[in-house]
């Protein structure tokens, strides 16, 4: 029997997600918007071998009180889908996905960009399709409050069926570029899509050939009741949140149970939960710079993240109480609501507290030695409560290189992870197959 190999992305925000890693000793301060810098980071995990540079996306810098956003670094960065196609000149076999919002953004733009990016990347582009739960970002697009949470996954749903079926306008042969008759393509291997439906009214054709994937990767990220949903009938890699391993296994069993149930594939769902990995000599040492990056955390920052995830204003809860019991809920995101009350109540935390393990990164933490390291991702791989990580990096650019030069090798000794890529493409490498076009799939095997 083949040993199972992890997929390991390298979740890039898009370099850290902790509020404090640009205040680390010997960090990049800048290197949100700093192009030499990142790509100097996408070269370091391809020479680990990593799947995909993972760059998540915010649509408002109005997203928190002025105290707390004057400390944050995420205030300015590229847009991802200008810096990835940047990276896919200065990388070979990298995965390059990018978030990009189905509640306000046009779904044809979408369609044209990555199709882009994945025939300038030779197949390596990847879709991380959200909903955006956040209002300040509604302000930015002429709206004057969010969309309500279930509206949110039903326009994301009518949206993947828009794009991919833009992705399927044309046939793979539909260019044939007939010098000597001047014809360029052919007329019967092109499809307008013409949808009408109940939020999109797109009538196609992309005027952008079929993506060297077919589609780009697919990824999604909503762990609520309707993001699973969604995730079982459209994601080909699931970014999980990260947790006690007894829940990961939970969410693995249920996202794949439900792929089964609208007739996929399991296997061709890859779930990979965030985990930060802080990678020492010793745990004392791991542990130590664990602590000096959260110390330089202030609470300001910190009880902005909790109010983020929870919907409210934080500031108001007594900091040295646990959390109310009637918060209410709002249009934002359900399950990190869920995440953060259940973390209070489950560890008897004050609102400090809480603050303190959100404001620096509150989800799945690893410390240790390489191999303190490789044994808890060796659990998590073979006990199915993951395909792989999406990792986070405490610090940029040397928690990237703990993990690449000392993690790695140690995965690799133990036959979890790759020495080589296995393709040219991202669906090669994370083992995914490549769609059928819908439009064209059956005069495409009749030619065989």
């Amino acid at each position: 029997m083949t040993q199972k190999k992890l997929r390991l992305g390298a979740f890039m925000r898009p370099v850290s997600i902790h509020t404090a890693a640009w205040r680390y000793p010997g960090g990049t301060p800048d290197a949100n918007f700093n192009l030499k810098a990142l790509v100097q980071y996408a070269q370091t995990l391809e020479r680990g071998k990593f799947d995909a540079f993972f760059m998540a996306d915010h649509l408002a810098v109005l997203n928190m009180p002025m105290d707390a956003l004057k400390r944050s670094a995420t205030v300015t960065s590229f847009d991802p889908l200008t810096l990835l196609p940047a990276l896919a000149m200065a990388t070979k076999h990298l995965g390059l996905i990018a978030t990009a919002s189905s509640t306000f953004e046009p779904a044809y733009t979408i369609a044209r960009r990555f199709a882009s990016l994945d025939h300038i990347s030779e197949g390596r582009a990847g879709w991380n399709l959200v909903t955006t739960s956040n209002p300040d970002a509604a302000l930015n697009f002429g709206l004057d409050d969010q969309m309500p949470h279930a509206e949110r996954y039903a326009r994301a749903r009518e949206f993947f069926d828009v794009v991919t079926g833009l992705w399927d306008s044309w046939a793979d042969d539909a260019f044939i570029r007939d010098v000597e008759n001047g014809i360029y393509f052919d007329p019967a291997r092109l499809h307008v899509l013409d949808h009408k439906g109940k939020y999109l009214k797109v009538r196609g054709p992309l005027n952008i050939a079929r993506p060297v994937q077919g589609w780009p990767v697919i990824v999604q990220a909503g762990a609520s009741d309707a993001g699973r949903q969604l995730a079982a009938e459209t994601a080909e890699m699931v970014f999980a949140a990260g947790g006690p391993i007894a829940d990961a296994r939970a969410f693995y069993a249920d996202v794949k149970g439900r792929a089964a149930k609208v007739g996929r594939n399991p296997d061709h769902i890859k779930i990979l939960p965030g985990a930060f990995v802080v990678v020492g000599d010793s745990l004392d040492e791991a542990k130590e710079k664990r602590a000096r990056l959260d110390g330089l955390v202030n609470y300001d920052s910190s009880i902005a993240a909790v109010s983020m995830a929870l919907g409210v204003d934080a500031r108001k809860f007594d900091p040295d109480k646990p959390l109310p019991d009637d918060i209410p809920e709002t249009e934002a995101s359900k399950s990190g609501r869920d995440r953060v009350i259940q973390l209070g109540k489950r560890e008897n935390l004050t609102v400090r507290q809480i603050a303190g393990r959100l404001g620096g990164y509150g989800g799945l933490g690893m410390l240790g030695t390489p191999a303190m390291i490789a044994d808890q991702m060796e659990e998590w791989l073979v006990t199915e409560a993951c395909d792989g990580f999406n990792v986070m990096f405490p610090y940029l650019p040397g928690g990237l290189d703990d993990f690449v030069d000392k993690v790695v090798p140690e995965l690799q000794r133990r036959g979890l992870f790759r020495t080589e890529y296995e393709g040219t493409t991202l669906r090669e490498n994370l083992g995914l197959p490549r769609p059928e076009n819908r439009f064209f799939a059956e005069k495409a095997r009749a030619a065989e």
